[in-house]
């Protein structure tokens, strides 16, 4: 578990972050945060957010908003800032260095297709070998849809992403052998404070 003296030259990458919230509380204490997601709305509101709260949040670090469309691979392609075809929320090589030496991933609710599940341990097969040694922190719903195929209320999205990862006692079985594989552990929801009380958290 990281705490808040470990961020202090932390680079931090935030995968589908969609408003940039987590990520722009991370640059109150990380040196450097990446907010990447896909498409130009996304990330324009997303830069927004960032300008807008910049005096409220005071930011200690920086913070770079960037496309990172998990269906291509990584490294994402790169532009220089004086290239006709240079888009805002392009990648520079330097940046692709800098995120590939980030310790500390976070995504959020970026768990309800298996393709897009499929192409985002993809990124992370790749970008978790790179660089640094790196966590990722991922909280997600488990969403429950009643299935025909199953004639049942299911939650196989969730059993999708569960089936990429390996509990701490099954690594060790496994450690000696040649395959890399995710290592996960759940948390216990009860020691996370709730802010948000209109919200009812799944078990």
């Amino acid at each position: 578990m990281l705490t808040s003296s470990d961020f202090d030259e932390i680079v931090s990458l935030e995968l589908g972050a969609g408003t940039g919230l987590v990520g722009m509380l991370l640059a109150h204490v990380a040196k450097t945060v990446f907010l990447t997601d896909h498409g130009d709305e996304i990330l324009d509101n997303c830069a927004s957010n960032v300008d807008l709260n910049s005096e409220v949040i005071n930011y200690q670090g920086s913070i770079n908003v960037r496309e990172l469309d998990w269906m291509d691979a990584w490294p994402p392609s790169t532009s220089s800032g004086n290239s006709t075809c240079h888009k805002r929320h392009s990648w520079t090589s330097s940046n692709v260095e800098e995120a590939e030496r980030a310790a500390l991933l976070v995504a959020a609710d970026v768990i309800y297709s298996d393709d897009l599940t499929d192409a985002l341990f993809c990124i992370l097969e790749k970008l978790m070998s790179l660089g640094s040694k790196k966590v990722l922190y991922l909280a997600l719903e488990k969403r429950y849809n009643f299935s025909l195929d199953d004639r049942d209320v299911v939650a196989n999205g969730y059993s999708h992403f569960r089936s990429y990862l390996r509990g701490e006692e099954e690594y060790d079985n496994l450690k000696h052998g040649s395959s890399s594989c995710f290592v996960g552990k759940c948390f216990d929801l009860s020691l996370i404070p709730q802010y948000v009380r209109e919200y009812e958290r799944g078990k």
